[in-house]
């Protein structure tokens, strides 16, 4: 949920009109003609879609169906439920598929362990695996880490982006939040705190490593934010292009060495790949986040909710970044917000309530001084300004385009 002060409902609705946040009827994504497969589990039943949070980056993007630019050829026909399509250098959204829609996100939440605390682990140091490092879901995905080894920090990255590693998960967590046994519940508020910072407000994170639990969403958008910052990390590239990795020998616990190899298709098989990161569990489905540059653009998709048949995540991935690459520079139907934006509405917002608060202590003072039961003027001006002020400058940070945006059929 958004993180600054809640306004109230009526204020939102007189500040946002329907029409701008919401068209009556949703364009519909393309999908092929594909049955799904049967005895997949219930879904988690996600939020209410809020009206403000669902325009982050644009009225254009709060709709559950297809959004493209006016002029745009028809975008692939993908299983994914969700996607979007966004520049990563000039923060132009290219298009989507009900970008701000709640999906349940897998393993790419990794992504946002990543973008929380990479920066703060020391990728030379050396740490030793604990018995808590793997509680992790039976059959779920591991590395290989056992307890007593001793690890750099950058195998564990590695471990966690090539091998999708939930053991690495939780190790790189319970150091991140400080090493201890509630290490791991730290660092998972704190990619929650990140998520914010970021603009993310469809995301909450219960786990470090994306495995299921209730209460645990993303979005389409909240995934390009978070990709956003990773890709423009030095380590994060190096890792997510790396091809193989070896995990190394522990003599003391006589446990061989071994090669693991980077589960992300596209940076073997798309020209100009940069890495990215997938994701699977049978509530999910498929998820999948990846980036490529090209003629000095330099394009991420994310997708959640895919099946991998006929096409596996990546390959939908590459198709959707083939078709942002054949639009031209500018095309656009929104604006992926920065943390400058977020951090500007954030005092903006709490400038606002702090005024409207300090008018409405005036109120006795003004009533014990008004012998004529006059309107409270300061009174109503600061709800007006509340009333008007709800938080847009995240919805209309998208800077203006040459041709409108439009939903096509």
């Amino acid at each position: 949920m958004i993180s600054i002060p809640a306004v109230p409902a009526a204020a939102q609705e007189r500040s946002v009109p329907a029409a701008a946040i919401r068209q009556k009827t949703d364009i519909p994504c393309p999908h092929p003609a594909v049955a799904k497969p049967a005895g997949i589990p219930p879904r988690p039943v996600p939020p209410p879609d809020d009206p403000v949070n669902s325009a982050v980056g644009g009225p254009a993007l709060a709709t559950h169906g297809l959004v493209v630019p006016a002029g745009a050829k028809q975008p692939p026909a993908v299983t994914a439920t969700t996607w979007m399509v966004a520049d990563l250098d000039t923060g132009e959204v290219l298009g989507g598929c009900g970008p701000h829609v709640y999906q349940t996100p897998a393993s790419v939440q990794k992504t946002l362990l990543a973008a929380t605390v990479m920066d703060k682990l020391d990728p030379k140091q050396t740490m030793t695996v604990v018995r808590g490092d793997l509680d992790i879901e039976v059959n779920s995905s591991a590395v290989g880490l056992v307890v007593g080894g001793k690890y750099q920090i950058s195998t564990l990255w590695l471990g966690l982006l090539l091998n999708s590693g939930n053991d690495a998960a939780n190790a790189l967590a319970r150091l991140a939040g400080g090493g201890g046994a509630d290490g791991v519940a730290k660092t998972v508020a704190a990619m929650n705190a990140e998520a914010r910072s970021l603009g993310a407000y469809q995301t909450h994170a219960l786990t470090p490593s994306g495995l299921d639990g209730k209460g645990q969403f993303t979005s389409a958008y909240d995934l390009a934010l978070i990709a956003r910052k990773d890709f423009a990390n030095a380590d994060f590239r190096r890792y997510v292009l790396t091809k193989a990795a070896q995990m190394p020998a522990q003599p003391q616990l006589k446990q061989k060495g071994f090669q693991f190899q980077n589960e992300n298709k596209l940076i073997f098989n798309y020209p100009g790949a940069m890495g990215g990161k997938t994701g699977f569990t049978t509530v999910a489905r498929h998820s999948y986040v990846g980036a490529a540059s090209r003629n000095g653009r330099r394009l991420v998709v994310t997708l959640l909710g895919a099946e991998a048949h006929p096409l596996r995540g990546w390959q939908q991935g590459a198709a959707l970044l083939d078709w942002g690459f054949a639009l031209p520079k500018g095309a656009s139907v929104g604006k992926l917000v920065t943390p400058a934006d977020v951090a500007q509405q954030n005092a903006t917002t709490n400038a606002r309530i702090e005024s409207t608060t300090a008018a409405k202590s005036a109120v006795p003072s003004a009533r014990a001084s008004s012998s004529g039961g006059l309107p409270m003027m300061p009174v109503a001006l600061g709800v007006a300004v509340v009333l008007a002020g709800t938080p847009l400058l995240l919805l209309l940070s998208q800077r203006r385009r040459k041709r409108p945006a439009r939903k096509v059929r």
